[in-house]
């Protein structure tokens, strides 16, 4: 619908019709030399007439739209659409995931086959993050060190994009688990406190980076970050060969304790997913934990209509002036003599 940001504006509209009780000007306002125009200048009007009544009307009817239209104008006419809904965020939510030469091991199982740990861990957290609607989200890939993927950000099908691209040695062969704890910590401090929420997935314990997970869980408990950890891998999963079924032992660099004293620190809680049931179990703890906010927020778009009667009201004393031109030149009588010698 259409609606007047300042309809108070509009009170100005009779002030035209006003000014008709205003006291004429004076002419006796003080001394004035007074010069006879039709004297000297060597053209001479004959047979000059008064204009038409009727033009005059015209002229000032068209001079009350133009005066119409400014006011219209200036009152701020402006299309309002139907509500949109908006998102309103009720987490912000980092993943830092474990990109290191061990994700690369094939002990898991999707669809049937064997897969790497990473391959599962994109399926799961690809999902968990589509379905986090209202959060702010972002992703963190790990390795040898740590880097920024997707700052935070409401495009969770960005993220979630982005973390299926993902891949084994992209942020190098070790583990730096306390560098990601750091870099998360560093994006989340500068955003609202008492929703700051880091998930950190590895399947090893700290190899390489230049920051201790633990001091870096001191540094996210100050920052009010809580820290959920998963980890995956240091069981025994059974896998089917030509010689029948035999457990593979996985990863022996798997570091529980220092995952669960991390998650002690900051005030979350520590998981441990031996198979892609689990870890999908993990991401459904998570949800419960940490509610998705689903309370909406609408706003109306609004564009601005102003343009339109401004252009046409000075449009209108531009036609008047051409009217009135013709006018002039249709009168009968009227006629220049040359007095140049």
């Amino acid at each position: 619908m259409i609606t007047l940001a300042w309809p108070w504006v509009l009170l100005a509209l009779p002030l035209p019709v006003l000014t008709r009780w205003l006291p004429p000007a004076r002419d006796d306002v003080g001394a004035a030399l007074r010069f006879p125009i039709h004297v000297g200048l060597g053209t001479e009007s004959v047979g000059r007439r008064p204009r038409p009544s009727e033009w005059y009307r015209w002229r000032v009817l068209i001079g009350l739209l133009a005066w119409g239209l400014l006011v219209l104008a200036a009152a701020r006419p402006q299309w309002v659409g139907a509500p949109v809904p908006l998102p309103l965020a009720g987490r912000d939510l980092m993943l830092a995931i474990d990109v290191s030469g061990s994700m690369a091991q094939e002990d898991y199982e999707l669809d049937g086959r064997p897969v790497s740990r990473l391959a599962v861990v994109r399926t799961v957290a690809s999902a968990f993050v589509e379905r986090r609607a209202g959060d702010r989200l972002g992703l963190i890939l790990f390795g040898t060190r740590a880097y920024l993927q997707t700052p935070l950000t409401f495009d969770g099908a960005t993220v979630a994009a982005m973390l299926r691209d993902s891949v084994v040695g992209l942020a190098g062969r070790e583990t730096a688990i306390g560098d990601a704890i750091g870099l998360a910590v560093k994006r989340l401090r500068e955003q609202p406190e008492g929703q700051r929420v880091l998930i950190l997935l590895t399947d090893g314990d700290n190899t390489a980076g230049a920051l201790d997970p633990l001091e870096a869980a001191e540094l996210a408990a100050q920052a009010g970050v809580r820290v959920y950890t998963i980890g995956i891998g240091g069981g025994e999963l059974g896998v089917r060969s030509l010689f029948g079924m035999r457990l593979l032992r996985q990863a022996s660099d798997f570091d529980p304790a220092t995952l669960e004293r991390i998650a002690e620190i900051t005030g979350g809680r520590a998981f441990t997913a031996d198979s892609r049931q689990q870890l999908e179990a993990v991401y459904d703890e998570l949800d419960r934990l940490e509610p998705s906010e689903r309370e909406q927020r609408t706003y109306r778009p609004q564009r601005a209509l102003f343009v339109w009667p401004a252009a046409l009201a000075l449009i209108l004393p531009i036609l008047l002036i051409v009217l009135d031109a013709g006018m002039l030149d249709r009168r009968p009588g009227r006629a220049f003599t040359d007095r140049t010698p």
